[in-house]
Formats: structure tokens, C-alpha cells, sequence
């Protein structure tokens, strides 16, 4: 992430570090059972990464935000991206599709960093738009061809460039402040 705001960019670390453990626990729904392992570690670095992260945003709550006066804006984002979310689930399950819940989701999720970047005025969130659609989409066609839930795949991917993405972010968080207290 790249603001001005140390809490946005501490924050940013932490949820994103957060979700990259859940996504790599639902890649665990059908995996390949070589992969376990390293999916379970990626649980784990997400989580510890987000607890060093989030205390940073526990100790700098009061600094100021982009969200400042638009906090309405990001809560309609996200409104709308479960509203997505549930409305493509339930075509799905319908349909007897409930294989691919895991690629749906993490294409509705790459898709509300698009607005997002105009929120927070950091672009760099739509090239992990970009990289997140781009191989969901390339991964479709496989996909559409196995019998197994596309948690498999798509849940992995999304976990991976949610942690590479808050990585690369508290480095440059660190670079730039120190570890502040």
C-alpha cells in the first residue's frame, strides 16, 4: 500500500494479512494433500503478521485517515460487494454449482479494490486488482473442467497475493516510519 497514512497503511497490513490466513484455511476445503502444509503456514505467517501490524493500528487509531469524513463510502463498498457475493452464491447453489463459491468470492473481492483505490487514493490496490483477475480468469478454464471445488485454486491464489501484497506493504511502512509506537 502506498499513502500517507501510517493507520490506512497499518491497517492495510493487518486486515489483508488477517484475510490471507482465512483464505489459505478455506484452501484447505479440497487440497491437494501435498499442499496442506504450506497452506497451514501461510495461516500462520498471515496471522502473526497481522497481530504486529494491527498493533500499530491499535497505537496509532487517532492519526488521521483517508477515510476521514467518507466512512460511508467505504461502508457502501462493502455493502455492495457482499450484496455481489451473496446474490452470485445463491445463482450458484441454485444451479448446483456451490464448487465455485471460492472463485465467485475471490472475484468479487479483487473487484471492490477498484473503488477502494479511489477511497484511499493509493493505486497501488488496482495492480492486486489486476494480478488477482488476471489469473482467476486465466485459471476459469481449468477450473471449469475439474469435478473439484475451485477453493482449490482460486482460494490459494487469493491468499497468496493478500500476503505478498501486505508484505511488500510493511516493508515500505517500516522503511518509511521505523516500527512507530
Amino acid at each position: 500500500m502506498l499513502t500517507d497514512f501510517l493507520r490506512d497503511q497499518a491497517f492495510a497490513v493487518a486486515w489483508l494479512a488477517l484475510m490471507a490466513s482465512a483464505w489459505f484455511g478455506w484452501a484447505q476445503e479440497d487440497p491437494k494433500p501435498r499442499l496442506r502444509g504450506l497452506l497451514g503456514a501461510g495461516s500462520v505467517l498471515g496471522i502473526m503478521l497481522s497481530l504486529g501490524f494491527g498493533m500499530l493500528v491499535w497505537r496509532n487509531w487517532q492519526t488521521p485517515t483517508a477515510l476521514d469524513g467518507r466512512y460511508w463510502v467505504f461502508g457502501m463498498i462493502v455493502v455492495a460487494e457482499a450484496i455481489l457475493i451473496a446474490v452470485g452464491c445463491i445463482v450458484l447453489a441454485r444451479r448446483g454449482q456451490s464448487r465455485w463459491f471460492g472463485w465467485w468470492i475471490g472475484l468479487c473481492v479483487a473487484l471492490h479494490f477498484i473503488p477502494l483505490a479511489w477511497v484511499f487514493g493509493d493505486w497501488s490496490y488496482l495492480a492486486l486488482t489486476a494480478v488477482q483477475v488476471a489469473v482467476l480468469m486465466t485459471m476459469f478454464p481449468s477450473l471449469r473442467r475439474g469435478e473439484y471445488a475451485t477453493s482449490r485454486w482460486a482460494c490459494p491464489w487469493v491468499a497468496i497475493t493478500f500476503l505478498l501484497f501486505a508484505l511488500v506493504s510493511g516493508v515500505i511502512l517500516v522503511s518509511r516510519y521505523g516500527y512507530p509506537l
